[in-house]
């Protein structure tokens, strides 16, 4: 009785399904990407000719220069205050005109709302154009145009800035549902009342937190566009260092980062309440 109740029928066999082992996946581009990187580093490395000796007596001169900043120069404190709020000018008005800019031209160069893809094509082109070049170059170009002082910094910054924004705006918007267009199309809707009433609640967060990254790095910007003659505290620092007056451009460096610091936290706390919904 038990044997006949352990035996397997005959009519039902035991199918046998092999498992292959999983194959590992292969990260070719990864690797191909890092022997690139890795050929690129040596043979730059080599190529530059670095000398450590040099480099070694560098960081032994360095602590001396250090050692000679301390204590800061707090003598000048009024005018380096003045080059300092002159900065923050220069990035805001910069920032600002760079912003209303994009603004307007990132709809006309987003896929899904342009005119014409030529039309698209050829904002597209120009915001490259203007990002591929350096803002201390913008600035060096306004300063032969303009001559010295906040202006051609306030043209350099709002020229960098609109290329990035342009390029960001309108990647936002092309990110938007299809459908979402669609349906507004469906309904007679211009193309005016697509974009106020279907675009912009609907990019609004993204294009508020691109517009205070932007800031954030305007306003660094603006303390090294002094340096070449655009005004505003770089220059303090630059008129310091090469008058070996090491103690005031300490105070120089700490206003610099003081500045850049509150405005950076500043920003963060903005994003963050703006992430939670309370603006």
């Amino acid at each position: 009785m038990n044997m006949l109740m352990n035996e397997t029928p005959a009519s039902s066999p035991v199918l046998v399904t092999k498992t292959e082992p999983a194959k590992p996946r292969r990260n070719k581009p990864l690797i191909i990407g890092l022997l690139i990187v890795a050929v690129l580093f040596v043979f730059s490395l080599i190529q530059l000719q670095f000398d450590y000796s040099r480099i070694a007596e560098g960081f032994v001169k360095l602590g001396g220069i250090i050692h000679v900043m301390f204590p800061p120069d707090f003598s000048e404190w009024r005018h380096v205050l003045l080059a300092a709020i002159e900065s923050l000018q220069v990035a805001i008005l910069g920032t600002v005109l760079g912003i209303a800019a994009a603004f307007f031209l990132s709809f006309l160069a987003a896929g899904n709302l342009t005119p014409h893809p030529m039309v698209a094509w050829i904002i597209q082109s120009i915001a490259s154009l203007l990002r591929a070049i350096p803002t201390v170059v913008w600035a060096l170009i306004f300063i032969v145009s303009v001559g010295l002082g906040p202006l051609p910094g306030v043209l350099a910054i709002t020229v960098s800035a609109a290329g990035m924004l342009i390029k960001v705006f309108a990647q936002s918007i092309e990110e938007i549902d299809k459908g979402v267009l669609e349906a507004m199309l469906a309904t007679g809707a211009s193309w005016l009342q697509i974009v106020m009433q279907g675009i912009l609640p609907t990019v609004k967060t993204a294009f508020i937190a691109w517009c205070v990254l932007r800031f954030e790095g305007d306003l660094g910007e603006s303390t090294i566009l002094g340096a070449v003659g655009a005004g505003g505290i770089g220059f303090e620092l630059t008129h310091a260092m090469k008058s070996y007056n090491f103690s005031e451009a300490l105070f120089v460096g700490l206003v610099i980062f003081i500045m850049v610091f509150s405005v950076e936290y500043a920003a963060n706390w903005y994003k963050m309440k703006l992430k939670k919904g309370q603006y």
